[in-house]
Protein backbone atom coordinates (compact mmCIF):
# COMPACT_ATOMS: atom_id res chain seq x y z
CA UNK A 1 0.00 0.00 0.00
CA UNK A 2 1.71 3.47 -1.11
CA UNK A 3 -0.19 6.40 -0.09
CA UNK A 4 0.85 9.91 -1.80
CA UNK A 5 -0.03 13.28 0.05
CA UNK A 6 -0.32 16.42 -1.77
CA UNK A 7 -1.93 20.14 -1.67
CA UNK A 8 0.59 21.34 0.94
CA UNK A 9 1.68 24.86 0.30
CA UNK A 10 2.26 28.58 1.83
CA UNK A 11 -1.38 30.11 2.96
CA UNK A 12 -2.47 32.89 4.88
CA UNK A 13 -4.15 33.45 8.17
CA UNK A 14 -8.06 32.98 7.37
CA UNK A 15 -7.30 30.83 4.08
CA UNK A 16 -7.88 27.44 2.53
CA UNK A 17 -5.96 24.52 1.11
CA UNK A 18 -7.33 21.27 0.37
CA UNK A 19 -5.02 18.71 0.63
CA UNK A 20 -5.26 15.11 -1.18
CA UNK A 21 -3.96 11.53 -0.42
CA UNK A 22 -4.38 9.20 -3.16
CA UNK A 23 -3.77 5.16 -2.16
CA UNK A 24 -2.42 2.63 -4.71
CA UNK A 25 -4.47 0.19 -3.11
CA UNK A 26 -7.13 -2.49 -4.32
CA UNK A 27 -10.26 -2.04 -2.71
CA UNK A 28 -10.10 0.87 -1.32
CA UNK A 29 -13.03 1.39 0.08
CA UNK A 30 -12.36 -1.24 2.53
CA UNK A 31 -9.60 1.60 4.48
CA UNK A 32 -10.13 3.13 7.23
CA UNK A 33 -8.53 6.83 6.44
CA UNK A 34 -7.04 9.68 9.09
CA UNK A 35 -4.75 12.59 8.41
CA UNK A 36 -2.46 13.61 11.45
CA UNK A 37 -0.06 16.33 11.45
CA UNK A 38 3.40 17.45 13.36
CA UNK A 39 4.59 20.35 13.77
CA UNK A 40 8.40 21.21 14.84
CA UNK A 41 9.08 20.26 18.26
CA UNK A 42 5.66 19.05 18.61
CA UNK A 43 3.95 15.43 19.42
CA UNK A 44 2.16 14.17 16.27
CA UNK A 45 -1.54 14.93 16.52
CA UNK A 46 -4.47 13.41 14.28
CA UNK A 47 -7.09 15.46 13.04
CA UNK A 48 -9.60 13.52 11.12
CA UNK A 49 -9.97 10.26 10.37
CA UNK A 50 -13.20 8.91 8.27
CA UNK A 51 -14.61 4.90 7.32
CA UNK A 52 -14.98 3.16 5.13
CA UNK A 53 -18.29 3.88 3.47
CA UNK A 54 -20.91 4.67 5.43
CA UNK A 55 -19.50 8.23 6.01
CA UNK A 56 -18.64 8.35 9.77
CA UNK A 57 -16.04 10.70 10.65
CA UNK A 58 -13.55 12.02 13.91
CA UNK A 59 -12.47 15.25 14.04
CA UNK A 60 -10.13 16.88 17.12
CA UNK A 61 -11.35 19.82 18.89
CA UNK A 62 -8.55 22.00 17.18
CA UNK A 63 -9.60 21.71 13.73
CA UNK A 64 -13.54 20.77 14.12
CA UNK A 65 -15.91 23.18 12.79
CA UNK A 66 -12.36 24.07 10.09
CA UNK A 67 -11.86 21.22 8.68
CA UNK A 68 -13.46 18.51 6.55
CA UNK A 69 -12.27 14.96 5.61
CA UNK A 70 -14.02 13.48 2.36
CA UNK A 71 -13.22 10.31 0.35
CA UNK A 72 -13.83 9.66 -3.18
CA UNK A 73 -13.68 5.61 -3.34
CA UNK A 74 -13.96 5.68 -7.24
CA UNK A 75 -10.27 7.94 -7.06
CA UNK A 76 -8.76 6.21 -4.07
CA UNK A 77 -8.43 9.76 -2.91
CA UNK A 78 -9.48 11.06 0.42
CA UNK A 79 -9.37 15.04 0.74
CA UNK A 80 -8.75 17.24 4.03
CA UNK A 81 -10.64 20.77 3.11
CA UNK A 82 -8.82 23.10 5.55
CA UNK A 83 -10.79 26.56 6.01
CA UNK A 84 -10.01 29.11 8.23
CA UNK A 85 -6.77 28.24 8.43
CA UNK A 86 -4.72 29.44 11.40
CA UNK A 87 -0.65 29.95 12.21
CA UNK A 88 -0.76 27.02 14.60
CA UNK A 89 -2.03 24.93 11.56
CA UNK A 90 1.34 25.27 10.15
CA UNK A 91 2.57 21.59 10.39
CA UNK A 92 3.61 18.19 7.97
CA UNK A 93 0.40 16.51 7.15
CA UNK A 94 0.29 12.86 6.80
CA UNK A 95 -2.16 10.98 5.91
CA UNK A 96 -2.29 6.97 6.86
CA UNK A 97 -4.52 4.10 6.29
CA UNK A 98 -5.69 1.10 8.07
CA UNK A 99 -7.90 -2.50 7.69
CA UNK A 100 -8.54 -3.42 10.96
CA UNK A 101 -11.42 -4.78 11.26
CA UNK A 102 -13.46 -3.08 13.91
CA UNK A 103 -11.63 -0.23 13.56
CA UNK A 104 -14.28 3.20 13.79
CA UNK A 105 -12.82 6.98 13.47
CA UNK A 106 -13.08 7.94 17.02
CA UNK A 107 -10.78 9.07 19.84
CA UNK A 108 -9.77 5.83 20.76
CA UNK A 109 -7.80 5.16 17.35
CA UNK A 110 -6.92 8.39 17.01
CA UNK A 111 -3.18 7.07 17.89
CA UNK A 112 -0.10 5.97 15.56
CA UNK A 113 -0.58 2.43 16.10
CA UNK A 114 -4.19 2.10 15.07
CA UNK A 115 -2.78 2.51 10.99
CA UNK A 116 -0.73 0.21 9.33
CA UNK A 117 0.28 2.36 5.84
CA UNK A 118 1.85 5.90 6.17
CA UNK A 119 1.95 8.73 3.17
CA UNK A 120 4.86 11.02 3.21
CA UNK A 121 3.41 14.19 4.21
CA UNK A 122 3.10 17.86 2.85
CA UNK A 123 3.83 20.50 4.38
CA UNK A 124 1.28 23.26 5.46
CA UNK A 125 2.75 27.08 6.43
CA UNK A 126 0.15 29.29 7.74
CA UNK A 127 1.44 32.86 7.89
CA UNK A 128 -0.27 35.58 9.95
Amino acid sequence: VQLQASGGGLEQAGGSLRLSCVASVRSFSRYGMGWCRQAPGKEREFVAAIGWTDGSVFYSDSVKGRFTISRDNAKNTVYLQMNSLKPEDTAVYYCAATRRSGWIPSERTFKTDSYDYWGQGTLVTVSS
